[in-house]
């Protein structure tokens, strides 16, 4: 057998190699093959440990967004944000003044009322700013109601006294319960008048919640509620009360019955003359003593507020702009619950937010027989397009280039019918406007008729004034709240749509509202410091008759001329 050759080994390990024999050779190329292969494995291991290095220090790092897309997509991020890097659409914004100059309380959890501070973002044009002495006011209540608000021992206390008829009238805290009553657009108004009448009188507003309250208004005030109680022991002859309870206050003046601890203050359109008595001064001082005062309205009677002369300073200090009254307690009070303003966001997002211009009309027609009528129709386009709202239209086609950045205006249309959604809407279809804007026309809903027992039907109600009050231009029905209300949250004057006569169409077929302020249907014509009938519209100079109801009274600025 042969044996390796010790010398040819050693060699191998250090002399040169023999020229006949190349195993040392290969052996010698294996060791230099293996180094080479260990060199680039350190090298892999190098750039691997860079590379991950890196990308920790892009992550911590504050780079821009397109940068991290793939990262940021990882790490599933709010669905919000993605969308906005997808569409290259700015960070949602934070209203730099989200309390409204102070107007609005702080205390509550932003996520439980969306609306509270996101509706400014959806708002053109400076809000009206409210007086200092109403700020102060505000806070106040806000203290007081905490104090006397459902379920505090001297609620309860109250409660007590109110179950046994024992009343004192040094009570530490006194109210004032509003009944739930008439429609949506009525309900706004009159709970915004209970609340000023509180205000003034320094009582605790509760709000009975009717079928729907709760599910449409945010609480406006901070660690409590406005809610009425469901065990309060008078809720349920709430559906009983009218004008001839026997505990209204103008039976009660009749009947000379003074021993009651709570009294039925009916101020709805059917009221007679002895429970028009609320607004004289005497009578006030009366119910100033009662710890329970029971509303029930469909009326903004603010107006008359400002006659009775013992509120007259405290008002002046609350409202230096007579007309911003129901403007700014909206915007204090009036917010839409987190459901109400999906509808809102959502439909103000798809099809208004993208208009250089957005017209809002508010169509309301008190006609027994069912409509579209003709006669509604040639009056909304005569006062649009004479009052310059909306464009004329052309009858022919233009063979002109259109210009490359062309005007666009979103029209809003509410109504209980659709036929003058369509008809507007197939005009501009059909015909191209005479200054070359591009109309689009929308209606949310067409409920065919007012339905305000239903839910559903007073959601959309509410989100259609809201959104009637995010637009540029508005232009109203005469008589109707849903338009007060609209047009007093956005804070403008729009233009009235006269009512019709004997289905013709009003000429001049609208006018420009002096006042954003609503107009108050059945006002008391009785002069009470003369104790006989007289036209209240010609006492003081900021109330005056409105300009969609000649009986009516409306707040002006003093030196406004109608």
């Amino acid at each position: 057998m042969k044996r390796f050759n010790r010398a040819t080994v050693s060699s191998c390990g250090g002399g040169p190699p023999p020229t006949t024999d190349h195993r040392c050779a290969a052996v010698s190329e294996c060791k230099w093959g293996l180094r080479v292969m260990k060199l680039m494995g350190v090298c892999a291991v190098f750039v691997m440990g860079f590379s991950v290095l890196f990308s920790v220090s892009v992550v911590l790092k504050d780079t821009p967004s397109d940068a991290l897309w793939t990262v940021v997509d990882a790490r599933n991020l709010d669905f919000k944000v993605q969308k906005a890097m997808q569409e290259d659409d700015p960070p949602v914004q934070v209203p730099k003044d989200k309390l409204l100059g102070d107007l609005l309380p702080t205390g509550f959890d932003e996520k439980s009322c969306i609306s509270r501070y996101q509706s400014l973002l959806y708002r053109r044009g400076i809000p009206r700013k409210a007086s200092p002495y109403l700020i102060s006011k505000l806070r106040s209540y806000e203290a007081l109601h905490r104090k006397c608000g459902p379920h505090t021992d001297l609620y309860n206390r109250t409660v007590e006294d109110l179950k046994s008829n024992r009343y004192s009238y040094t009570s530490e805290c006194k109210y004032v319960v509003w009944i739930s009553y008439s429609g949506l657009g009525n309900r706004i108004l009159t709970l915004s008048s209970a609340f000023l009448y509180a205000l003034l009188t320094n009582r605790v507003l509760l709000v009975d919640r009717g079928i729907d309250i709760p599910d449409l208004f945010c609480e406006p005030f901070p660690e409590t509620s406005w809610l009425l109680p469901l065990d309060f022991p008078l809720i349920h002859d709430f559906k009983n009360f009218n004008q001839k309870s026997r505990q209204s206050y103008g039976n009660m003046l009749k009947s000379n019955l003074t021993a009651s601890s709570y009294v039925y203050l009916h101020l709805a359109h059917d009221y007679d003359d002895q429970d028009k008595l609320f607004f004289c001064d005497e009578e006030q001082k009366f119910l100033q003593k009662k710890p329970w005062l029971i509303m029930k309205s469909n009326n903004y009677f603010i107006p008359s507020l400002f006659l009775i002369p013992s509120f007259e300073q405290e008002l002046r200090s609350l409202f230096p702009d007579k007309e911003t009254v129901f403007h700014l307690l909206g915007r204090y009070m009036f917010h839409p619950t987190n459901e109400v303003w999906g509808l809102i966001s959502r439909y103000y997002e798809a099809y208004l937010s993208k208009a250089d211009v957005r017209v809002g009309i508010q169509i309301r027609v008190f006609d027994i027989h069912p409509g579209p009528f003709k006669y509604i129709l040639d009056q909304i386009l005569s006062c649009t397009m004479k009052e310059d709202i909306l464009p004329q239209i052309k009858n022919q086609e233009s063979v002109t280039n259109p210009p490359q950045k062309q005007k666009t205006v979103a029209v809003l249309i509410t109504s209980l019918k659709s036929g003058y959604f369509e008809e507007i809407r197939d005009l501009y279809w059909e015909h191209p406007t005479a200054t070359g804007e591009v109309i689009s026309v929308y209606q949310p809903s067409q409920e065919g008729h007012q339905q305000t027992e239903k839910h559903d039907h007073n959601r959309k109600a509410w989100a259609e004034m809201y959104l009637l009050s995010l637009t540029d231009k508005l232009v109203t029905s005469s008589w109707s709240t849903f338009g007060y209300v609209a047009q007093g949250l956005g804070g403008m004057k729009p233009w009235i749509l006269y009512k019709a006569e004997n289905q013709t169409t009003p000429d001049p077929p609208c006018r420009r509202a002096v006042s954003m302020e609503p107009c108050f249907h059945a006002p008391p014509f009785y002069d009470c410091k003369l104790r006989r009938g007289g036209d209240t519209a010609t006492l003081v100079p900021h109330v005056k008759h409105c300009e969609d109801m000649s009986w009516g009274l409306k707040l002006f600025e003093q030196h406004t001329e109608l």
